[in-house]
């Protein structure tokens, strides 16, 4: 059985911890974080239900790695959230999305390379994500089916 406690005394930075023992390593670590969007699509040269106009509930899972800085973090979960929300999402929630993304066919496998860029290109961009880079990303267009991008796949190639 546990028994709840009360903390005694709540940890202050520079009296009971001190700034240089923040960070516990410098080891490369991975931050993951998931998104879900509603979009419509339909697919050319597919002889199947998806070449009729038809939506889905997709979901992107991001993998990025980094190195921690002196507080003991690679990257803010809510940076990642403002580049989806700014980057990435206005593209693709509730919309067209034959419509809004470059001239491709929409299927999963464009479109996570597409996602993929867009992050990467986000993170090139900003300097406090020195060294961060995306390791995968995976989308999602129905629970059991997804498309998936890895770096060694995109930057090696």
């Amino acid at each position: 059985m546990y028994g709840f406690r009360i903390v005694d005394k709540l940890q202050k930075l520079d009296q009971d911890i001190q700034r240089n023992q923040l960070n516990y390593h410098k080891k490369r670590v991975l931050v993951s974080k998931e998104f879900t969007f509603d979009a419509a699509h339909h697919l050319h040269c597919y002889e199947g239900k998806c070449k009729n106009l038809h939506g889905h509930t997709y979901r992107v899972v991001f993998g990025l790695s980094g190195f921690t800085d002196d507080r003991g973090l690679m990257i803010d979960f809510g940076d990642i959230k403002q580049i989806w929300k700014d980057k990435i999402e206005i593209y693709l929630d509730h919309r067209y999305l034959n419509e809004t993304l470059p001239l491709m066919n929409t299927t999963a496998e464009n479109m996570v390379v597409w996602i993929y860029e867009k992050m990467a290109d986000a993170l090139r961009e900003g300097p406090q994500y020195k060294g961060a880079r995306v390791e995968f990303v995976r989308l999602f267009e129905t629970p059991t089916s997804y498309a998936e991008a890895r770096r060694e796949w995109m930057e090696d190639e």
